[in-house]
């Protein structure tokens, strides 16, 4: 293919999103220098899938290069520049695999898959690369233990005799308000009944 038509593709990847027809995995990767990648593109038919690299962020200064496509006649077929000892793709049934050896900061990116369609251009959601001397640890802050406070139930006291609770209280009281009314009635009625004896007995001596 003519450099000048992967170059108009180029520009396209800032502004195409990741189509469903590929899937591409993973979408991310950190790794530590010299050791191996590999990632994969499937797509739901047979067809030819082309991979590309995106040297930086999306921005007018982007720099996108062709990496390599299998061809079932003459295999992997390079772009310019590719260290072939380092790069190889694949194909597995309908998927294609890209394997990266040696992995240095030079190779951080991100990688995309791509398949020509008639006229549409399909691509891979992206799978960034973070090539890094050493992996970054997410040391873990240290807790102090927190001591939860429990609510302790209330000690159960042995009582003898009835309960002195509000309803028992008030019981109580009512009790001994009806004995003192029934009390006051009662030496009411028996002064009545003592004057009334009186008066009887006046009239009866008359």
């Amino acid at each position: 293919m003519q450099p000048g038509l992967w170059l108009l593709l180029a520009a396209q990847l800032a502004v195409l999103h990741g189509s469903s027809v590929l899937q591409q995995t993973p979408p991310s990767l950190m790794i530590q220098t010299d050791k191996t990648v590999v990632m994969s593109c499937e797509a739901l038919t047979s067809t030819r899938i082309y991979w590309l690299r995106q040297r930086q962020a999306p921005s007018p200064d982007s720099h996108h290069e062709f990496l390599a496509v299998w061809d079932s006649l003459k295999g992997i077929v390079y772009g310019q520049n590719v260290n072939r000892e380092k790069l190889t793709v694949f194909p597995d049934a309908s998927r294609s695999i890209l394997n990266l050896t040696r992995v240095e900061p030079a190779d951080s990116g991100i990688y995309f898959c791509m398949t020509i369609g008639n006229p549409e251009l399909n691509f891979g959601k992206g799978t960034q690369l973070s090539v890094v001397d050493v992996l970054p640890t997410t040391a873990q802050p240290t807790k102090k233990p927190t001591t939860k406070k429990r609510c302790q139930p209330p000690s159960p006291v042995t009582q003898k005799g009835p309960s002195c609770g509000p309803i028992t209280l008030g019981l109580l009281v009512a009790g001994v308000l009806l004995l003192l009314v029934s009390l006051g009635v009662a030496i009411h009625l028996h002064r009545l009944r003592r004057r009334a004896r009186l008066r009887l007995l006046k009239q009866f001596y008359k």
